[in-house]
């Protein structure tokens, strides 16, 4: 199959079965990132996170799973001594995926790309900032902005921004 945008999730959720543990270094509050570390806690992975300042909402998802139980990590050493002490009994198969690949060629329906191209501004925004003034989710807005950028409507920026193309 054809990587599609909206067949992302599906992915960033089965990604942490293929490995030990997941490190998250920097994730906003909904951050496609989070989906990956909550994957990995529901597969008996290791979840690991870098701290940031409390104050820079690039890092509240990061510094939210450190309080809620994630291994802290401030050196590459850290992952490694954290790795080296999991036994290979302490990680399970991955669940079984409700995602269906059919619907993955399902047209994104036009109300809600409508939603995404109104909150979107010609000055570049945070995509979590247009994910909340859509009221869509992040993964959802994510799609649909890859979808508004492969059409020429959008385009998205280094640093998690996305503007309107005029």
């Amino acid at each position: 199959m054809a990587p599609r945008p909206r067949t992302f999730p599906a992915g960033t959720a089965s990604s942490p079965g293929l490995s030990r543990g997941v490190v998250v270094v920097e994730a906003a509050e909904r951050s496609g990132s989070l989906i990956s570390a909550r994957m990995a806690d529901e597969q008996g992975r290791e979840v690991m996170a870098v701290p940031g300042s409390p104050l820079d909402p690039r890092a509240a998802g990061t510094n939210a799973l450190i309080y809620q139980g994630a291994s802290l990590v401030r050196h590459a050493t850290d992952v490694l001594e954290i790795l080296t002490s999991l036994s290979h009994g302490q990680v399970s198969a991955p669940p079984a995926s409700s995602f269906d690949p059919e619907s993955a060629d399902d047209p994104l329906p036009e109300s809600e790309i409508a939603r995404v191209r109104e909150a979107l501004s010609p000055h570049a925004m945070p995509i979590d900032e247009i994910a909340r003034a859509s009221g869509l989710g992040a993964a959802r807005c994510a799609a649909i902005l890859a979808e508004l950028e492969l059409s020429g409507q959008a385009v998205t920026l280094s640093g998690g921004l996305a503007a309107l193309v005029m």
